[in-house]
């Protein structure tokens, strides 16, 4: 396999068959001009949020000047206190976080314009999403031990685990609940299998699908948690059904390695089902890795069950199940809001190479706090753009306004984002 170092790529850690990599921190900067527009912090390459600083006022004359009077701008020691605590009460220890200054309810200077930057990085650990009725395997390399940091089952959103599950089944997203059991079965283990089950954890939303969310990190025993980060095989199992297998990326992009529909053991997914179910353990279907990689590869995250698979029965009478493993190809991802700044930066010596940018919209959950429903109902009108490889690729840093009026507007009346994947590199790598 291959070691990337994270002097190249800022990216996340997955489980099982883990390669140890240096653990660099590094800190992005969110600039919001209005106060109605979203601020959205995430940690989708690696980890969770802790906010470094956050400003809300006036620091310059230049940022969020466009179109202000030179009064509006002026008064540059405007500052509200308290501001990084209101933000890291909101924000700290969460993949995303959607906010707008609205949250403030003071104002540090009425007459001037005022805008919100935020500084924030991602703790280091390992993001694992398992879908209700299917396996969680939470496995570490050799020597290495889990330390589970948190766990929740619940719902919480509406995108997760959500694939041909039926609408009522979704709506509930304030259902989510931590559970110590995941801590209490696996810490100090090499390896881990929880079963992802309203008999295990309890069904703190009755009638809705739910899902196990957890961080934890893979460490040696005497080394503290922070020191290192892992990048890794991903296994996912799930039983046949209507259950949904949810393959995901914190860092980069989906890459299937193996795929597996029929059974091998007679132990997987054998709860309630009788023994001539489990009888034939050679049991196979050609080309399942084939159809999981046409529809997987590439993204970041993949949704779908096993009836997605099933091109014919390999062993009638059998019950069966999907066992997929998986990578991540390293990125850096971005998601901004309209109305915000775009901003890129690598490392000293690095340069930014993009690999790809959307405008739009394709989900109602990214930069939607306290958007009008009508203003995020269209998810079908992202569009890809060059724009942000033609200014940025090849530079250190990078700031794009992001804005209808420079990417064009691919669905009027719908409130867009744009979405950027790039690496750092040295030049001419």
């Amino acid at each position: 396999m291959l070691c990337f170092s994270t002097t190249l790529f800022r990216f996340s850690v997955l489980a099982a068959t883990c390669l140890l990599v240096n653990a660099g921190a590094p800190t992005e900067t969110v600039t919001t001009c209005h106060a109605s527009t979203v601020q959205h912090l995430s940690c989708a390459d690696f980890g969770v949020i802790s906010v470094m600083t956050a400003l809300y006022g006036r620091a310059d004359t230049v940022t969020c000047s466009e179109g202000k009077s030179q009064q509006e701008i002026s008064n540059t020691q405007c500052s509200l206190a308290g501001a990084v605590e209101v933000l890291k009460r909101r924000c700290d220890g969460k993949k995303t976080c959607e906010l707008n200054t609205q949250i403030f309810e003071t104002d540090p200077c009425r007459d001037t314009n005022k805008y919100l930057q935020t500084t924030y990085t991602c703790l280091t650990m390992i993001h694992h999403v398992t879908c209700e009725h299917s396996l969680a395997h939470l496995q570490c390399a050799e020597e290495q031990v889990l330390s589970v940091y948190s766990a929740d089952y619940g719902r919480h959103e509406q995108t997760t685990c959500s694939y041909k599950v039926p609408a009522t089944e979704l709506q509930n997203t304030d259902c989510s609940g931590p559970t110590s059991k995941v801590a209490d079965s696996c810490n100090g283990k090499n390896s881990c299998i929880i079963r992802v089950s309203n008999s295990v954890f309890g069904d703190s939303c009755p009638g809705t699908y739910k899902y196990l969310e957890l961080a934890y990190n893979c460490e040696y025993p005497s080394i503290s948690p922070k020191a290192s980060v892992f990048v890794c095989t991903e296994r996912v199992i799930t039983c046949d059904g209507d259950a949904v297998q949810h393959l995901g990326c914190d860092t980069g992009v989906i890459s299937v390695q193996t795929a597996l529909y029929g059974r091998t053991d007679d132990v997987t997914c054998s709860k309630g089902r009788p023994k001539q179910q489990l009888a034939n353990t050679q049991c196979s279907q050609e080309g399942t890795v084939d159809i999981l990689k046409k529809r997987c590869d590439g993204k970041k995250v993949c949704e779908l069950n096993t009836k997605d698979v099933q091109m014919s029965d390999p062993c009638s009478g059998i019950y069966k199940y999907l066992n997929t493993s998986y990578i991540c190809l390293p990125s850096n991802n971005l998601r901004i809001c309209e109305g915000s700044l775009a901003q890129l930066h690598c490392d000293d010596g690095l340069v930014i190479v993009v690999l790809g940018a959307d405008y739009g919209r394709r989900d109602q959950t990214t930069c939607s706090y306290k958007r009008p429903v009508s203003q995020i109902q269209n998810v079908y009108c992202t569009s890809p753009t060059t724009k942000v490889a033609e200014s940025c690729s090849g530079k250190e840093s990078c700031s794009i306004s992001v804005s209808n009026s420079l990417f064009g507007d691919p669905c009027v009346s719908t409130y867009k984002y744009l979405e950027v994947a790039y690496t750092c590199e040295y030049p001419g790598v």
